[in-house]
C-alpha cells in the first residue's frame, strides 16, 4: 500500500485531497503514470488507503493544471500534448516570463539573489547524482525565486502550471547530456546578469534559453519516437 507524505504547510496540515494530488502528480511528472493512462478512483482510493471523495477532489485540481483529462465514459486519464501544444507553451512562457524578470530585477534583494545561487548549487549536484526528481523541481525553484519580486502572484501562479505541463518532458530531454550541461551553463549565465542588473541582456538571455528549450525538446520527441 502507497504511502501518502503528511507534509505541514503555514498554521494547517496538508489535507488528503493535497496529498493525494501531490502523490499523483509527482507519479505523472516522473511518468511513473504515461500518457494516456487510466487513473481509475477506486484503484487510487484503495492503493493510499482513502475514500473515493479526496481522490475525485484531487483529480480535479490536477485537471485545473493540465496533467489530468476527463472523459465521459472513461474517466480521468494523464493528459497528452501534442507538439503543437507544446510549442504553445513555450511559447507563454517567453511571453510572462520575460516580463516578469524585467519587473523582478530592479527590486531583487541580496539575500534572494543568494538563495537562487543555492538553488542552482543543488541543481548542479542533482544532475550530476542523475537525481531526476530533482530536476524538474529545482529548476522550477529556480526561475520562480527569479520572478518572486516582481510582485505579480497571479502570473506567477499561471507560470507554476505551464512548468508543471512541461516538465515530465523535460525531464526525459535531460538524461542528455549535452542538455543537462547546456541547461546548467544558461542558469548559471542567467543568474548572473540578473545580479549584475542587467535587465535587457538578462531578458534577451532568458527569451533564448526558453526558446531553445522548446525547440531542442521538440526535436528530442521526434527523435525518440523515429527510432
Amino acid at each position: 500500500m502507497a504511502e501518502l507524505s503528511n507534509k505541514t504547510g503555514g498554521f494547517k496540515r496538508q489535507t488528503i485531497t493535497e496529498a493525494v494530488a501531490e502523490a499523483l502528480r509527482e507519479e505523472i511528472l516522473s511518468g511513473q503514470q504515461k500518457e494516456g493512462a487510466q487513473l481509475r478512483q477506486d484503484a487510487i482510493a484503495s492503493r493510499f488507503n482513502v475514500s473515493r471523495i479526496p481522490v475525485r477532489e484531487a483529480l480535479r485540481q490536477l485537471e485545473a493544471e493540465g496533467l489530468v483529462t476527463f472523459y465521459a465514459h472513461k474517466g480521468a486519464v494523464v493528459s497528452a500534448l501534442s507538439r503543437a501544444e507544446i510549442r504553445e507553451l513555450f511559447d507563454i512562457r517567453r511571453l510572462l516570463e520575460g516580463d516578469l524578470l524585467a519587473r523582478a530585477i530592479p527590486k531583487m534583494p541580496q539575500e534572494l539573489l543568494q538563495d537562487a545561487e543555492n538553488i542552482l548549487n543543488r541543481y548542479d549536484t542533482a544532475l550530476e547524482n542523475g537525481e531526476v526528481a530533482l530536476w524538474g523541481e529545482l529548476n522550477a525553484e529556480f526561475h520562480h525565486i527569479l520572478y518572486v519580486a516582481a510582485d505579480r502572484p497571479k502570473t506567477l501562479a499561471i507560470v507554476q502550471n505551464l512548468h508543471n505541463n512541461i516538465d515530465r518532458y523535460l525531464r526525459i530531454q535531460l538524461h542528455s547530456v549535452g542538455a543537462r550541461n547546456k541547461a546548467r551553463d544558461e542558469h548559471w549565465d542567467l543568474l548572473n546578469q540578473c545580479k549584475a542588473g542587467r535587465i535587457e541582456s538578462a531578458t534577451q538571455l532568458l527569451d533564448n534559453h526558453i526558446k531553445a528549450g522548446g525547440d531542442n525538446l521538440i526535436d528530442f520527441l521526434d527523435a525518440q519516437e523515429a527510432k
